[in-house]
């Protein structure tokens, strides 16, 4: 998928969720002190550097607490964010913005910050290796933080155990590599299959075998170097493990194809962002 932005199906869901959670059971019973006829204009303000992501989720947020609510966009998912960065205008009644105005911002904050530090990956490679995500996601969220990994200009892994094949040691205690390809390629044919290695000899073995792409389970970046110069080009070469902001451009340098990062999901600080609310007299 090259679209920087999540199936929609896959939006609406996550939305409903939270805004379930601070709606049920009574909705917003404080918005509803304010009259329904109060009309505002609010910006939608980047407080820190970053890469935006979560515009749909947003704009879903404020559709299903209220059609009325119109947002306005600046900036789309992948454009870089500065300090004070205006990204959208939301205007509409005061009491549906405020209601949905923690619902948005935490999948603003929460998304753009994955696609943030996957472009800080993405730059400390130089363009030698793809940064790519892993299915260390939030239970629920996975299409949404693909979606915001692509928008940080990295490649997505697999999105469900159906999507691909991946032989990784724990399969290898029921089987041995050779009979894991060649009974994924009588099964599955033309579906790619991919290795987990985590010795030179296992590498070798899955070469052999057939296997689409051998996956580096933390190697050291000169152990990766021995590796590529191995498969020279038999198959594809990614490297896993550990890898930090401070050690993927030495793992860059080694030569594979991709290097997966389950920290650009798991780990990724928010970006501040904020609705700023002009004063309103009631």
């Amino acid at each position: 998928m090259n679209d920087l932005h999540p199936p929609m199906g896959a939006v609406r869901e996550a939305v409903a969720r939270a805004l379930a959670e601070d709606l049920l059971p009574m909705g917003d019973i404080t918005a509803a002190l304010i009259p329904v006829d109060v009309l505002v204009r609010a910006e939608v303000v980047a407080r820190e550097e970053g890469v935006l992501a979560g515009r749909l989720c947003a704009n879903e947020t404020f559709t299903q607490v209220d059609p009325a609510v119109v947002v306005t966009w600046s900036l789309d998912d992948g454009e870089e964010l500065e300090v004070d960065t205006h990204i959208a205008t939301v205007e509409g009644p005061l009491p549906s913005l405020l209601s949905g105005e923690r619902t948005a911002l935490n999948f603003l904050s929460h998304l753009s910050g994955v696609a943030s530090i996957t472009r800080r990956f993405v730059r400390a490679t130089a363009g030698q290796a793809r940064i790519r995500d892993t299915r260390k996601t939030t239970p629920g969220l996975r299409a949404l933080e693909k979606a915001a990994v692509r928008a940080g200009g990295g490649v997505n892994h697999r999105g469900s155990l159906s999507d691909g094949i991946l032989v990784k040691d724990n399969h290898l205690g029921g089987l041995s590599i050779e009979a894991a390809v060649r009974r994924a390629n009588l099964r599955w044919p033309g579906r790619a299959v991919q290795v987990e290695c985590d010795t030179v000899e296992q590498v070798e073995t899955a070469v052999t075998a057939g296997a689409d792409l051998v996956l580096l389970d933390n190697m050291t970046p000169s152990e990766v170097s021995q590796c590529v110069k191995l498969v020279d080009g038999r198959c594809l070469v990614e490297v896993s493990g550990g890898i930090t902001l401070q050690t993927v451009g030495e793992y860059a340098d080694a030569g594979p194809d991709l290097i997966s990062v389950g920290a650009i999901t798991h780990s990724a600080p928010i970006i501040d962002i904020g609705l700023d609310l002009p004063d309103v007299e009631v």
